[in-house]
């Protein structure tokens, strides 16, 4: 008899960039073993949000949040990502009777044993027996998923020439910073670069992005053959890299550009103004360098060819391996 498929829940506090990454861990064990997903959302009361992980009780759950106190039937497969998830993460091996599997990914700084498995980003140097290491942060981004986000954008980017730059520009951080002269300088370089290739461009600015960087870049680049996109309406980030020839992503996401490596094309950073030394940020650079997948901008659309980096798949393997081994 053919076995149940394996019941996965995803857990986060619903911001994208946050679900994304467990989201597209949960969807690569699905694409491997017959698994239905089923997406929860954690968060707190605002009096309780910032309180430790350690002295935060059910009591203090916002309304309409998930509640364990009312889960009859645990999953096979827990994965969560972000600090809002961790106070449930570290208890539901005993709330399940050692039943569900638990995934956190990124490093949870709290409880690091408490988890089955922690798949995390290798430029947090993070060890530990139920560490399980890979490049950037799992992700939803497949050949398939981009091809099949394609066609409904089709009529806005099918005509633009090549070479066709994708331009993914992150913002502020405790990292980085992106101020008005700053943007303008790369701005003008994404410019030129494209002009002399007699390209076009594809532009997507983060919620980080602040509102004056946004404004420079947008009337420095507004007369090169392309679409900026506003925000409104569908989201065609998938379009836009499915369809680009060369990817340029600010050197402030680990997000960002582990989804451009994951492509296989081209993937420039673009420098940002650096608040404190970079760190990890300089570690996963170098790790994607190593596989061939990104360069530094260096005011050209010179094109290389890696294959893609699909750490997600990596990681669900693990996962898989490691619900077996138990």
């Amino acid at each position: 008899m053919t076995p149940p498929p394996r019941s996965i829940w995803v857990v986060s506090d619903g911001r994208a960039g946050i679900q994304n990454q467990a989201l597209g861990l949960a969807e690569a064990v699905q694409r491997l073993t017959p698994a239905e997903i089923d997406i929860k959302h954690v968060r707190w009361r605002p009096a309780f949000d910032r309180w430790p992980s350690g002295m935060k009780t059910l009591a203090m759950l916002a309304p309409g949040s998930f509640d364990p106190r009312t889960v009859d039937v645990w999953p096979d497969l827990w994965i969560a990502t972000g600090r809002a998830t961790l106070p449930l993460s570290a208890k539901v091996g005993d709330w399940s009777d050692g039943r569900t599997f638990t995934v956190q990914t990124q490093d949870p700084r709290w409880r690091n044993t408490a988890y089955d498995l922690i798949v995390a980003p290798a430029h947090d140097g993070l060890s530990g027996d139920n560490v399980f290491e890979i490049v950037g942060s799992p992700h939803r981004i497949t050949p398939q998923a981009l091809a099949q986000a394609a066609p409904a954008f089709a009529e806005r980017i099918g005509a633009l020439p090549h070479p066709r730059v994708a331009v993914m520009i992150g913002g502020r951080s405790k990292a980085f910073d992106l101020p008005p002269g700053h943007a303008a300088d790369l701005a003008d370089r994404i410019r030129t670069a494209i002009q002399t290739a007699n390209g076009s461009l594809l532009l997507t600015f983060s919620r980080r992005t602040p509102e004056a960087a946004q404004a420079v870049m947008i009337e420095r680049l507004s007369g090169l053959p392309g679409w900026i996109w506003d925000g409104t309406g569908d989201n065609p980030l998938f379009a836009m890299l499915d369809a680009a020839d060369h990817i340029l992503v600010t050197e402030d996401s680990a997000n960002m550009a582990a989804e451009a490596a994951s492509t296989g094309k081209p993937v420039h950073i673009l420098p940002m103004v650096a608040l404190k030394p970079p760190g990890k940020f300089a570690r996963l650079h170098a790790d994607l360098a190593a596989h061939g997948a990104a360069r530094p901008f260096d005011g050209r659309l010179d094109a290389w060819s890696a294959a893609p980096l699909n750490e997600t798949e990596r990681a669900a393997r693990a996962v898989l391996e490691a619900m077996r081994a138990r």
